[in-house]
């Protein structure tokens, strides 16, 4: 398990302003927050070196990349054994139509949410990459109609 970091008032209002506006400017984010340039910057430095910032992503319409159907598959592996755990998950990471893997507890093992360009296009994805190898014992497919993001860890203060 990962040790929380410890945090002051300015990181977190860095974070609150990252989170909702990532491409704000050093300059801008430094202003905000009330500190000189350098300083924010070497902040900003420390949030990433110290894993509480993971990246900066644009997030993308996938039925606009001409994947319209999108799917939550329940994968149960048998034996659940860490031999196989680690390899299934890099087989699902290395399949384009995987957008995010979880690890779950409860009757299934992991869940993966995926983008495919067709119902047979998602077949093709549980038959051949998934039921396909030894160790997949079940897979439960459920479509997604919409789905809605939630807001950042730190939403925007009230202005």
């Amino acid at each position: 398990m990962t040790a929380s970091v410890e945090l002051s008032t300015v990181d977190l209002e860095i974070l609150r302003i990252l989170q909702n506006d990532s491409r704000v400017t050093n300059k801008e984010l430094a202003a905000a927050v009330g500190i000189a340039p350098s300083t924010c910057l070497d902040r900003v430095n420390r949030l990433r070196t110290t894993g509480v910032i993971t990246g900066q992503r644009a997030t993308v319409d996938a039925a606009k990349l001409g994947r319209p159907l999108e799917a939550f598959l329940f994968v149960q592996v048998r034996p659940h054994r860490r031999p196989l755990v680690d390899p299934f998950i890099e087989h699902l990471l290395a399949q384009p139509e995987v957008r995010a893997v979880y690890h779950l507890t409860g009757p299934d093992d992991f869940l993966a949410h995926v983008a495919t360009t067709s119902a047979g296009d998602l077949q093709r994805l549980v038959l051949d990459e998934l039921t396909a190898r030894d160790e997949v014992a079940r897979v439960h497919t459920n479509l997604v109609f919409q789905h809605w993001a939630g807001g950042p860890l730190l939403p925007p203060k009230d202005s």
